[in-house]
């Protein structure tokens, strides 16, 4: 139902040899030869909505998603019923955390053509996004009833059923992957991914009989061998474990990349500006809500845990690892940085998250929780927008924490956890800058070290409970009872009483750490306490 110049722009792109090309290169992710191509068609014509696609796909793939927003807007301006387009600006608002605008582009699109159904997957992702995960469901149940039989669609309902808990039927889902891709090595990987699954003789024979097929993807094969690292970690094979791990992590980061300068050079600009002195140039900065909860730290260091402890209180609302502190970042950072900020600004940056963070609100609690990890390089945001938030920093110990990050693969924005030396160097700046602000906003943050919160449950949740000014709830120690949503890795451990299951894991591959014991120097020593 394509009309008017996107479609004569298509049409046009069939016969045109340079925009033959510019799609072939797309194809094979050759985006280098792509991008001048796409171009220069642009700078000809400056009206070619298909190449304004096109290109908004390059720069979805590499991340520069307010690029691919821009571009798929003005093909949209000059042609609104470009479906295509408009499914892809969905996805990118959907990538950007954006999930509720996303759906009203896909309602655009129902309204457009009501019997357009390929945006179903994106439909079930958007709402799991904003909690409604018992839509999403319904969604995926009618697609596949509807004899669909494509494996990332099953994968994909299989991982709205472990948020929600339904693991027996999640497993199901991710084996009808697998069953129609034997190849497909997310399906492998999002079973060991549940953690609680154990990989049997004939899933290792297959997995290891898929890595020898050429028809595979690179993906395919990083996936693969992470989820075999967890099956023969499972089987204690420490050494062929090691093996996958490091080939899935070296093969992951040839993909993604990762500076460990840059890391280095934010935590430097960060401690440069929140110092004592800004803050005290600042009195009455900033949105007075005291509602959100921030667990932030490094990722695998028992977030999850806590957050399934606080949200067990009756006050306390539990959501997910939300975008939104990142996103207005950049929004402040566009607009002419912290430093130039006014009181006014930074009062209705603070109220921004209040209300961008409200869709994912379910329930009348007073109190909710972001769990963004990596919300650690923004304290000091944070506390100009936000003053009266409170922070939690979920600390483990070095060695459980950095090699479990090595062991996980994560979907996007972990980049630093593909090598043992970058995960411990990545580290060692985390408690470099958390100690700069237990200087700068003494009593602010609290700390929850996992083995002590493992070792003297009640004592802790006490403790964290006083920090936050409220009343200690019996609840909250039998948080395994709690059946809220769950998304991330620990989603079905933290189903469990409090157990030491992943205290000293790192142990059994001592001897394939020294990069690592390296790279953590005399923070190692340290632990708990900073050097």
């Amino acid at each position: 139902m394509i009309q008017g110049s996107a479609f004569h722009f298509i049409e046009n792109a069939l016969r045109n040899p340079q925009m033959i090309d510019a799609a072939t290169a797309l194809y094979e992710n050759r985006l280098h030869d792509a991008e001048p191509l796409l171009k220069a068609r642009l700078r000809e014509m400056p009206f070619d909505v298909a190449a304004m696609r096109m290109l908004a796909e390059l720069a979805g793939r590499i991340g520069r998603y307010q690029d691919a927003e821009n571009l798929l807007r003005r093909a949209l301006e000059l042609s609104p019923e470009f479906l295509a387009a408009r499914s892809n600006l969905a996805m990118v608002l959907h990538r950007q955390g954006r999930s509720a605008e996303a759906l009203g582009e896909l309602e655009n699109i129902a309204v457009i053509d009501p019997d357009h159904t390929i945006n179903s997957n994106l439909k079930a992702a958007a709402l799991g996004r904003i909690g409604a995960y018992e839509d999403a469901v319904e969604i995926y149940k009618e697609v596949l009833a509807n004899g669909a039989q494509h494996p990332k669609i099953w994968m994909s309902y299989g991982h709205v059923l472990k948020t929600i808990g339904r693991q027996q039927e999640c497993i199901a889902a991710y084996r009808s992957a697998i069953a129609i891709a034997p190849g497909l090595g997310e399906a492998y990987w999002s079973l060991a991914n549940l953690k609680t699954v154990r990989f049997s003789d004939q899933d290792i024979t297959a997995m290891e009989a898929a890595l020898r097929l050429n028809t595979i993807t690179s993906d395919d094969q990083f996936h693969l061998h992470f989820a075999l690292g967890k099956a023969y970690e499972d089987r204690k094979n420490a050494e062929l474990s090691f093996m996958h791990y490091n080939t899935g992590n070296t093969q992951r980061l040839a993909i993604v990349g990762y500076d460990p300068q840059t890391t280095e050079r934010k935590v430097k600009q960060v401690k440069g500006r929140y110092t004592d002195d800004f803050y005290a140039k600042r009195p009455g900065f900033g949105c007075k809500s005291d509602n959100p909860i921030f667990i932030l730290g490094m990722p695998r260091a028992g977030s999850t845990l806590i957050e399934q402890i606080l949200s067990s209180h009756t006050m306390i609302e539990g959501t997910m690892e939300l975008p939104d502190i990142p996103a207005l970042v950049q929004e402040a950072n566009s607009a002419g940085g912290m430093d130039s900020m006014t009181a006014e600004q930074a009062t209705a940056m603070g109220q921004a998250y209040i209300d961008r963070t409200r869709i994912q609100r379910k329930t009348d609690k007073p109190y909710f929780i972001d769990k963004l990890p990596n919300n650690w390089m923004h304290i000091g945001f944070i506390k100009l927008i936000l003053p009266n938030a409170r922070i939690i920093d979920a600390r483990r110990h070095p060695l459980d924490c950095c090699f479990s990050n090595f062991k996980q693969h994560f979907a996007r924005g972990q980049a630093f956890s593909y090598s043992l030396n970058d995960v411990g160097h990545y580290y060692t700046q985390y408690v470099n800058q958390m100690a700069h602000f237990d200087t700068v906003l003494p009593g602010q943050i609290h700390r929850i070290i996992h083995e002590q919160l493992i070792e003297d449950t009640e004592i802790q949740v006490r403790a964290l409970l006083a920090f936050l000014n409220l009343p200690f709830e019996e609840s909250c120690l039998r948080f395994y009872e709690n059946d809220r949503a769950v998304q991330t890795a620990s989603s079905q451990q933290v189903r469990r009483p409090i157990n030491r299951d992943g205290v000293g894991q790192w142990r059994m591959f001592a001897p394939w750490l020294t990069p690592l014991h390296n790279a953590l120097g005399s923070v190692l020593a340290a632990y708990p306490s900073a050097p």
